[in-house]
């Protein structure tokens, strides 16, 4: 077993759609990336799910750019998600990445946490602030974030994953979708894994989203907020570029 599946809360958060069906089934021409439209999303997005590594975190580091660029959510954002925490379970997803002893796995769910923070409340309500109805219901924004309950389900099987970086990355990303009401139930559990966060990552980026969720929780969690001098910029980010040079 790599994995094991959590049935918290499975009755109550609506299923993915199979990757499958997100593919072919989405007008990808008619939605705006930041480069134009996303008539090259199926190519790239395909790619995810070659036996290479090499090519699936290069195909991930170009999704980044075309619906992630700048830390923006763009129209093809939403289905570019959904198709990734859709093939969270494919066989692909264990392919081990370059030079490192993990697989692809984590790098997805990294990057689906990176593109999450960027559409969190911390983020979202500082935008709101400066632009009032950015949020509003029918934007952009507000249509990704209404898809968190979906994207829980899919991800919340990791939360155990006999993996560290897996686990890790899926907390994170976990931590960013139970900001969602409808997720409110499951917070409790996650505080935990949230603590096992601080006290085992040393990454400072996640570290901090942990942190955060606790105090938004009323967990009081341990010390001064991670990176709290640079809150604005610093969140979980994996593009899996750095996937492809050997650690020095």
């Amino acid at each position: 077993m790599t994995h094991s599946r959590s049935n918290v809360g499975a009755s109550h958060e609506p299923d993915l759609p199979p990757y499958q069906a997100i593919l072919a089934e989405t007008d990808w021409d008619s939605l705006e990336t930041a480069f134009g439209s996303g008539e090259d999303l199926p190519k790239v997005l395909t790619q995810l799910l070659e036996p290479d590594p090499k090519v699936q975190v290069t195909a991930l580091s170009e999704l980044g750019e075309l619906v992630n660029h700048q830390n923006t959510i763009y129209e093809a954002t939403a289905p570019a998600v959904m198709y990734v925490a859709g093939i969270l379970t494919h066989p692909a997803a264990m392919t081990r990445r370059p030079y490192r002893d993990s697989p692809v796995r984590a790098t997805l769910l990294g990057w689906l946490a990176s593109t999450l923070h960027d559409a969190s409340d911390e983020i979202a309500g500082f935008i709101e602030q400066c632009f009032p109805g950015f949020l509003a219901p029918g934007t952009i924004v507000a249509a990704f974030r209404d898809l968190r309950p979906m994207l829980y389900r899919a991800v919340a099987p990791f939360l155990h994953d006999s993996h560290e970086d897996v686990r890790e990355a899926a907390v994170i990303a976990a931590l960013l979708l139970a900001e969602h009401p409808a997720l409110a139930g499951h917070r409790a559990h996650l505080a935990v894994h949230a603590h096992r966060v601080l006290d085992t990552s040393g990454y400072d980026p996640n570290r901090r989203v942990a942190w955060r969720a606790l105090e938004a929780w009323g967990h009081n969690p341990p010390g001064p907020e991670p990176l709290s001098e640079e809150a604005e910029d610093q969140g979980p980010h994996s593009d899996g570029r750095g996937d492809l040079e050997p650690p020095f």
